[in-house]
């Protein structure tokens, strides 16, 4: 261990030696897991692996939920953070710092809570739809109102709000959840660790994180469910 590293909210930080390997992993694990994908692959899970939520559904309107994710939960919110980098009202799309993540958390909370609206307002669709979505919008809301204080991880956020969403499921008895709980908690595991290894992220802002994303789908499951 090297010395002082750095001073994040007044608590000196330790260097560490980080070999490139570990760099790499932790930058691949951070890109294939970041929180605007992880509605995608939670709704991809409920859509084609989850035996009974969408069992009356045929292959077009389970891809026409994926792609609603797709479009409202993922690809808006992308478009937006790039046009505000356009413009001069972020410095850098990664959101390093608290000032640039004011703007996407709103206008992300928007797009998430529209997903969860259109989730809601058709019938046809299962309440854990609408239920995972609002857990989405509340986590987003949380970090929009913890930034004000510190960094809090949106990694952290979003794979707690995916083994969340994955305990709740499990406690449906829908399904035999020993598996994806198992790799939900394996992947949270793993990104929250590379958080902390490649950028200047605290313990605070991780456990923090992981709490807020776990909570926000126990809130929404409580409304909806």
């Amino acid at each position: 261990m090297n010395s002082v590293a750095s001073n994040n909210g007044g608590h000196v930080l330790p260097a560490f030696k980080i070999s490139p390997a570990l760099k790499i992993t932790g930058s691949l694990l951070s890109y294939i897991f970041h929180p605007i994908f992880l509605p995608l692959y939670a709704v991809w899970f409920i859509a084609y692996i989850h035996p009974s939520y969408l069992s009356g559904f045929s292959n077009g309107m389970r891809l026409r939920t994926v792609l609603i994710t797709a479009q409202n939960a993922v690809f808006y919110p992308l478009f937006c953070v790039l046009l505000l980098k356009g413009v001069g009202f972020i410095s850098s799309i990664f959101l390093r710092t608290q000032k640039d993540r004011i703007i996407p958390y709103m206008a992300c909370g928007i797009f998430f809570f529209w997903t969860f609206t259109v989730f809601k307002e058709q019938a046809l669709f299962p309440k854990i739809l609408p239920s995972f979505m609002l857990g989405v919008f509340l986590a987003s809301s949380a970090a929009l109102l913890a930034n004000i204080y510190f960094k809090i991880s949106m990694h952290a956020i979003g794979v707690g709000g995916l083994v969340g969403l994955f305990i709740i499921i499990a406690g449906s008895n829908t399904m035999l959840m020993t598996w994806p709980v198992s790799v939900a908690l394996l992947i949270a595991g793993l990104v929250c660790s590379a958080r902390l290894l490649i950028t200047d992220h605290t313990p605070r802002d991780i456990y923090t994180g992981l709490g807020a994303g776990l909570l926000a789908q126990f809130v929404a499951a409580f409304i909806i469910l």
